[in-house]
């Protein structure tokens, strides 16, 4: 019987397939090393931007202000221009101190910088949870759909009668007890979002979900300092010291944080749940997204959920009440713009009533107050950080892959050119002659890009009503002493990532004695 020879490869075959694998691997290392060839060149041709001489291997740190290194960085941009390049260990900083290169870069290339730096801390504080923090990608796209549902122009305009209910709280509590009006700001702030994101009515005084959220964020805008990440991503393997090593007591307020964010998240989201059971729930921020998920995407849905409401709850309550106490100082340090918001809201509004969102076309200078309140001082002078996805070259600078980016909000908004006395608060800037708004929004407040503050129009809203309501009640004026002299003070300011007034001296005194707030 017959079999059928098996074929065996010839010996050139052979050659060919070892040759066909050379020359592609040939071809794949070729390429490798044209890219690395053509990166290097590219380098050379441009031009990093320029920046101050570094220290060998630490990077340019020399100088800093690290309480507010947005001072140094706008004295850097004075002396090296709007683009200027710095290192600290391992990571390059790109800082951004002009509009127009901000948007330039921010905005009109949106595709290559709407990226975050990874920073080690967040995990460790258990803040990896958060929107604002994250990479972009998938997840980070999901929470912002979330986000964009619940925060959206037209969704803002259904929270007004919860912003305007709160806001009489406001009123009350300043009224009866005037010398804790910081923390009647932060009340009000907390309650209008809980409100919103959970359909939960907060304490008065002490609510415990008010306070985990306050606690958290206070720890973590005292230790998530840059700085602190940068050392910790050029040297990982600090985190896995014990806490008990000098210098190492961050671990254990880490924990500290990562179990206060457990409370923060699960909490408030279980009460939700649990009316929807019952069906009790009112609308709000998750129980209308728990509505629209499908049943087979719960456990991933839900998780997305989770984290957009408790990212939202951290970043509104914390921002509108830093905002509000700049105003409030704002008005104790420059009388006459309170006094001309007076005249005009006396004009406009019934003394027994109170402005409402109806009132706001015709009460513009309020609005203009308002801007001038995110500009005076902003509350986020280096903005969120943003992260370049592949190398660029912007105005024959070249931007390294992976760079962070820094956005200078306070150069920006000190800009002299633009805002003549910078450090004056003259709410005329954003009026034109006939008295209505220009087009100067300050839109550099909420950040750039694909990453502007979805949150912004509910803000704006929460922001608004409360200072027309406080300065229609109110006056907010200097202490004096007991011989009716004024005391004056110098404004402290908060260090770290976001920044508010420190408390200060102020006296609130009631403009209408006979009106019930």
């Amino acid at each position: 019987m017959r079999t059928s020879p098996k074929h065996v490869p010839s010996h050139s075959t052979i050659m060919s397939s070892d040759w066909r694998d050379i020359c592609i691997s040939a071809l794949i290392c070729a390429t490798l090393l044209a890219a690395i060839r053509h990166e290097i060149k590219k380098r050379k041709a441009v031009l990093l931007p320029p920046g101050p001489p570094p220290i060998p291997i630490i990077g340019n740190v020399r100088g800093i202000d690290v309480n507010a290194p947005w001072l140094t960085y706008t004295e850097w941009g004075r002396r090296y221009g709007d683009i200027v390049y710095s290192h600290f260990f391992n990571q390059e900083i790109i800082i951004i101190n002009s509009e127009k290169v901000a948007t330039e870069l921010l905005e009109k290339r949106s595709q290559n910088y709407s990226d975050r730096p990874k920073i080690p801390t967040n995990a460790l504080f258990g803040l990896d949870f958060n929107t604002i923090f994250m990479g972009y990608g998938a997840r980070w796209r999901h929470q912002r759909r979330i986000f964009h549902q619940a925060f959206r122009a037209e969704a803002a305009l259904s929270y007004r009668p919860i912003q305007q209910r709160k806001i009489q709280q406001l009123l009350h509590n300043l009224l009866h007890t005037p010398h804790e009006f910081l923390n009647h700001l932060h009340i009000y702030s907390s309650s209008v979002i809980m409100s919103v994101t959970y359909d939960y009515d907060t304490e008065p005084h002490d609510d415990p979900l008010v306070e985990v959220v306050g606690k958290t964020l206070e720890l973590a805008l005292q230790e998530l300092r840059p700085e602190m990440a940068a050392v910790l991503t050029a040297f990982p393997f600090l985190l896995r010291l014990p806490a008990w090593i000098p210098g190492m007591s961050i671990k254990k307020k880490a924990a500290q944080s990562r179990e206060w964010v457990r409370n923060w998240m699960e909490d408030p989201y279980q009460n939700v749940l649990k009316r929807m059971a019952n069906g009790t729930a009112r609308s709000c921020m998750v129980s209308d997204a728990l509505r629209r998920i499908e049943r087979e995407d719960l456990s991933v849905e839900s998780q997305t959920i989770k984290e957009s409401a408790a990212t939202a709850v951290g970043a509104a309550s914390e921002t509108t009440t830093s905002i509000l106490q700049v105003f409030v100082l704002a008005m104790v340090l420059f009388p006459e713009v309170q006094a001309k918001a007076h005249t005009l809201i006396d004009a406009v509004v019934d003394e027994s009533m109170l402005p409402t969102f109806d009132d706001r076309p015709t009460l513009q200078y309020i609005d203009a107050i308002l801007r001038e309140t995110l500009r005076w001082h902003p509350i986020l002078p280096l903005s969120t950080p943003h992260a370049s996805v592949n190398s660029d070259v912007y105005d024959g600078y070249y931007i390294p892959k992976g760079a962070t980016i820094m956005p200078n909000v306070w150069a920006m908004s000190q800009n002299e050119e633009k805002y003549p006395n910078p450090s004056q608060f003259l709410p005329e800037r954003f009026l034109d002659d006939d008295g209505n708004l220009n087009e100067d929004t300050v839109g550099i407040a909420f950040g750039f890009g694909r990453r502007i503050c979805v949150g912004r129009h509910v803000a704006d809203a929460s922001l608004w009503i409360a200072m027309s309501c406080m300065l229609a009640r109110f006056t907010f004026s200097k202490v004096m002493d007991s011989n009716g002299d004024v005391i004056d003070f110098e404004p402290r300011w908060s260090s770290g990532i976001a920044v508010h007034p420190l408390p200060f001296p102020c006296t609130i005194t009631p403009r209408l004695c006979n009106v019930d707030i």
